[in-house]
């Protein structure tokens, strides 16, 4: 029997071990290519102490065990040991070819700014779930992320790594559940977009139908609440797309004002995201009458000459004929509650009793109210769905159940006294 090798402790060394000159152990294996490999250590087994001076690290014992297993699982180490996260995101992205390009660049641009030159510098294999956690925890607090931010972080990450872990390079995914834990850890809910109150929604309408200074906007508002449209779908709104005689309105793209991957903010027209936010919404006759209003207006003073990706006549437009930005609608919004709860605090003053005021909100706020007193007048979902142009029913249903909590009160109180129950 041939005699076994030994190293410089006396220790028997296994098949593909053996010892250095210079101390340390090699592994020489073959790997699933047929490829020659070796990997090095200054210990065999993990109670070995590391000779001064040398860097710590795996055993080499504990280094075979991981290429035994990684051959088991048909895992690719060698690779993994050399591709880095900004490898595996630059793959993944390259491979997303239906991605609008408003996507693609918020997310190039969330991933350049927050990751590549952090965590995207890691080795792929070397990404724990520990070190996710930690990532995130860094954003929110020393970049002060919010939910929605983290939300956008992590739909990147997660495919990155799920594309990773189908490849071969890693085991599991470490993002799973991270973001689960991290809203957990910091009581996130996800924030309910709220609607105006009838009465708030009638005082912002009728202090702008009574403004000298805010009545051009009354149009705007106007066809915001009257169709529930989101705001990249009014400020993209066509004439083409209004039909007067059908008395319909074709809603088929978006306005987006994105950053791009120059840096530079620009108007882009998008498909909607799903095909449930192509639809046709009916005219109501208020609806009918502010777009006529806001046509006879540029007769006046002339058309919009903007054109955005080839699309032109454009039916909202600022002072200069060019369409509206979302954030300049919302700094109008601001100026005119802002302006309607000083008259109400003043007006209540007088006649001694507590002002009805309207909290702030957004543009985004015009459509949930749209949808919540919708819901209030109908009980067919599926019709609502499709007005608002839902892909998923349960969004409908949410908002349907929320409206209608105060109509179960209203019912009741009706029904008091009316029938025999004692």
């Amino acid at each position: 029997m041939a005699e076994r090798r030994k190293d410089v402790k006396g220790r028997n060394l296994k098949d593909g071990e053996d010892q250095m000159p210079d101390g340390r152990y090699r592994f020489r294996y073959i790997d699933k290519n047929g490829q020659r490999q070796a990997v090095y250590s200054w210990c065999l087994v993990p109670t070995d102490k590391v000779p001064t001076g040398k860097r710590n690290g795996l055993s080499l014992r504990e280094k075979e065990a991981e290429i035994q297993k990684d051959s088991q699982d048909g895992i690719d180490g060698r690779k993994a040991d050399k591709i880095t996260l900004n490898d595996m995101f630059n793959l993944y992205m390259a491979g997303k070819h239906e991605l609008k390009q408003s996507t693609k660049t918020n997310y190039n641009y969330m991933y350049t700014n927050y990751v590549s030159e952090s965590l995207g510098l890691k080795k792929i294999r070397s990404i724990k779930y520990s070190d996710i956690k930690a990532f995130y925890n860094f954003l929110i607090r020393e970049k002060g992320f919010k939910p929605n931010s983290m939300e956008i972080i992590n739909t990147i990450l997660h495919p990155t790594f799920t594309l990773a872990v189908r490849d071969g390079y890693i085991r599991t995914n470490p993002t799973d559940g991270a973001m689960a834990e991290i809203k957990k850890s910091h009581n996130w809910e996800k924030p309910k977009r709220h609607a105006l109150t009838i009465e708030e929604q009638e005082a912002f309408i009728n202090y702008i139908a009574g403004s000298d200074i805010y009545r051009h906007w009354l149009p705007l508002f106007t066809v915001f609440l009257g169709t529930g449209c989101r705001v990249g779908e009014i400020i993209g709104l066509r004439w083409k797309d209004c039909d007067f005689e059908g008395q319909t309105i074709s809603i088929n793209h978006n306005l987006v004002y994105r950053q791009q991957d120059s840096g530079k903010c620009e108007m882009h027209i998008t498909t909607p995201k799903t095909s449930a936010g192509c639809r046709t919404v009916p005219m109501l006759a208020e609806v009918r009458a502010a777009l006529l209003q806001e046509r006879k207006r540029q007769m006046k003073e002339g058309s919009s000459t903007a054109e955005i990706d080839g699309y032109t006549g454009f039916v909202f437009t600022n002072r200069f004929g060019y369409v509206h930005n979302p954030q300049t609608i919302n700094r109008a919004i601001e100026r005119i509650y802002t302006a309607c709860n000083e008259e109400e605090k003043a007006k209540a003053e007088k006649e001694h009793r507590k002002p009805v005021l309207i909290r702030h909100f957004s543009v985004h706020n015009l459509r949930h109210t749209f949808c919540t007193r919708f819901c209030e007048n109908e009980t067919n979902i599926k019709v609502i769905q499709d007005i608002m142009g839902h892909s998923d029913i349960s969004t409908t249903m949410n908002i349907y159940a929320e409206a209608t909590e105060s109509k179960k009160k209203e019912s009741f109180d009706n029904l008091e006294g009316k029938i025999k129950i004692s």
